[in-house]
C-alpha cells in the first residue's frame, strides 16, 4: 500500500490543492482548514449548505498564507467571491486549527473503498489517499495504527457521511443517490477519521502499513 493523493483544505468547504509532501503535526496538516466562513451574524457557512463554495478554490501561497481563487483570504476580492457563493453578505476569519475541524485532524480515504462505492475520491474530501488497498479493508483498521514513514496516525472511527458527497466537486451539480447509496449499501460511512501520533513528513509514493 502506498500514499497515492495528499489534500490540504485551507478554507473549510472550499476546493482544496493537491500537494507532494506535507508536513504532519499532531493537529494535522498545516494549513488545512484554518479559514472559516461566517455570515454577517456569526453563523458558519460549509458546502452542506451553500455548494456553490465548492466551486472556490482555496490554496496557500508562498508565504503560506491562505489563498482564495489567487486571492489572498483577508482581500475585498476573497470576502466578495465567498459572499457571492453564498448568496449574501460573508465573512472569512481565521481560526486556531480544532475550532476548524469537525471531528479529528486527518481524514484517510482508500482505493479499495473508492472503487467498491464507485465514487469520485473527491466527493470524499480526504487528507491522505491510500492505494493498494483491497475492497472495504479500511473497515478493519479502526483502532490500528497507520505507519507512513516515521508517522504514526491512529485510525479512531469511520466517518459518517453527508450531503456534501452528493455534490459534483467541479460542476456543484447535485446528485442525491449518492449519499442514498452510501447509507443503502455502506451504513452511511467511508473513509476513516484519524489523529496524529508521531507527527513527520509524508510525501506521495510513501509505503503505508496498518500496523
Amino acid at each position: 500500500m502506498h500514499v497515492s493523493e495528499l489534500w490540504r483544505y485551507p478554507v473549510k468547504s472550499l476546493k482544496g490543492e493537491r500537494l507532494e509532501q506535507t508536513e504532519i503535526s499532531r493537529l494535522g496538516i498545516r494549513g488545512d482548514r484554518e479559514i472559516i466562513v461566517r455570515s454577517e451574524s456569526g453563523q458558519l457557512f460549509t458546502s452542506r449548505g451553500k455548494p456553490k463554495l465548492l466551486g472556490l478554490r482555496s490554496a496557500l501561497d508562498t508565504n503560506s498564507l491562505a489563498t482564495i481563487n489567487g486571492h489572498p483570504w483577508n482581500s475585498p476580492e476573497a470576502v466578495a467571491l465567498v459572499s457571492e457563493a453564498v448568496g449574501e453578505a460573508a465573512s472569512l476569519e481565521q481560526v486556531s486549527q480544532p475550532q476548524g475541524f469537525d471531528i479529528l485532524p486527518l481524514l484517510i480515504a482508500t482505493d479499495g473503498a473508492v472503487k467498491a462505492i464507485n465514487i469520485d475520491q473527491r466527493r470524499l474530501r480526504p487528507n491522505i489517499l491510500i492505494s493498494g488497498v483491497n475492497g472495504l479493508d479500511e473497515r478493519k483498521w479502526v483502532g490500528d495504527t497507520i505507519a507512513i514513514g516515521n508517522v504514526r496516525i491512529k485510525a479512531v472511527k469511520l466517518r459518517e457521511r453527508c450531503v456534501m458527497t452528493t455534490y459534483d466537486p467541479d460542476t456543484q451539480v447535485q446528485d442525491r443517490s449518492v449519499l442514498l447509496r452510501i447509507i443503502r449499501e455502506f451504513d452511511g460511512v467511508a473513509a476513516l477519521d484519524c489523529s496524529v501520533v508521531e507527527p513527520g513528513t509524508i510525501h506521495v509514493g510513501d509505503t503505508v502499513e496498518s500496523l
